[in-house]
């Protein structure tokens, strides 16, 4: 019967849900637009703020009647969401500018920014609370059990309910930090305001004080969730790597082509969501025709824009491909270097026979979370070169994986 009415409830938030967007954004259907996941970033703000500050009015009547440090620190709480929506609000609506001489590569990075803001300020409420309920744990004072107080706090956790389910879906359909971060809030109060709630009715049935102690758990949900949502945000701010689907697609995007015979050096620059470049070497047979490889690249990387949304600059690499001697020895150092790690890779392979060795020059590719120092993978690549033949002299240059 619970589960006929939580699916009950969460049915009719979904049709509030798509009569909020059909009212206020055009296209509402269009995640993938970034007018569209502005409108989006802006109506889960303002919704938030509505919310969040009815949700501060009533808490905050509730503590004062039952004289609840937990109950009017979890009022404040609200009151800082507010603030916090205000922030992503304000952060999608600048996020949304367009690129300009200052700023050419657009302004989606303070969507990012704005997430980070949220962090803090969820961080400061949770720090606040653990600082009041330790006071309140030294200093303990009667809690008084209110019908009033039950009622709203009960009332908190449905619409807290309703703000997560919310701003998660929008989150995952527009692909934003920001209001998944809000979204993994509201589950934060959710259990927060259910353990105030719980708080009470434990200090009314038995006597024993715990109004400070459920604080200290509430501030704990707070400090978590704030953390985590700094996490998400930051890490985009500093340069994450790009997520596995889109590697797949822009590798399966190029090698489609057939003049095209493996890539290599890829990297997508971030620059906010709906904002991102491509950058990779395409590795063609250094005997064709350049006007016709040129056309090929000029392709793809169109394909790339209508595939990915990503702008595309392909830098040519000519390889041999009609040495067999050459396409041997690159297959066989190709294996020999997975033995340090077997995700390593080659490429820029060349051999230049001499009379007494023959020198072979290519690039490792080695992920970053490969310990070991450049130098010490060059001599262990250089020692597993002799091994396998002493007439080789590796020339190596050690690359990182950004991919």
């Amino acid at each position: 019967m619970l589960s006929f009415y939580l699916i009950s409830y969460f049915i009719e938030v979904e049709e509030l849900l798509t009569l909020l967007a059909r009212l206020f954004i055009k296209n509402y259907k269009s995640y993938d637009s970034p007018q569209v996941r502005g409108a989006y970033g802006v109506l889960c703000g303002v919704v938030g703020i509505v919310l969040n500050l009815l949700l501060f009015a009533g808490k905050l009547f509730a503590g004062i009647i039952s004289g609840s440090i937990a109950v009017t620190a979890d009022a404040f709480n609200n009151l800082s969401d507010a603030g916090s929506s205000i922030i992503t609000a304000i952060g999608f609506k600048l996020a949304g500018q367009k690129p300009d001489l200052q700023h050419p590569f657009g302004h989606g990075r303070i969507e990012y920014i704005s997430g980070a803001i949220v962090s803090m300020l969820i961080m400061f409420v949770g720090v606040e609370l653990l600082k009041s309920s330790v006071e309140k744990i030294i200093h303990p004072s009667e809690v008084q059990l209110s019908t009033v107080a039950v009622i709203i706090m009960c009332a908190s956790v449905c619409i807290k309910l309703y703000m997560a389910f919310y701003n998660n879906r929008i989150g995952k359909k527009i692909d934003s930090v920001a209001v998944k971060a809000v979204a993994r809030d509201s589950i934060s109060d959710c259990c927060a305001t259910a353990a105030v709630l719980l708080s009470l009715v434990v200090t009314n049935l038995t006597g024993i004080q715990t109004d400070g102690w459920f604080g200290l758990l509430v501030a704990g949900f707070i400090l978590f969730t704030g953390f985590k949502s700094m996490k998400d945000t930051v890490s985009p701010l500093l340069g994450q790597p790009p997520e596995k689907e889109l590697v797949r697609k822009i590798e399966e995007t190029v090698l489609a082509h057939p003049e095209i015979k493996g890539i290599h050096d890829l990297i997508v620059h971030d620059y906010g969501p709906g904002r991102q470049m491509i950058s990779l070497h395409a590795e063609v047979a250094r005997d064709a025709d350049i006007l016709a490889i040129h056309d090929v690249i000029d392709n793809t990387e169109k394909e790339l824009f209508i595939k990915t949304g990503c702008q595309a600059v392909i830098h040519m690499d000519p390889i041999t491909t009609d040495d067999a001697r050459a396409v041997e020895l690159k297959k066989a150092v190709a294996e020999l270097v997975k033995k340090i790690d077997g995700r390593i890779s080659i490429h820029d392979f060349r051999v230049v026979e001499g009379y007494t060795h023959t020198n072979i020059i290519f690039d490792v590719v080695v992920p970053f979370d490969v310990q070991k120092s450049e130098e010490e993978l060059r001599q262990e690549v250089y020692r597993i070169i002799q091994e396998y033949d002493s007439t080789l002299n590796a020339v190596v240059e050690i690359d990182r994986a950004y991919a």
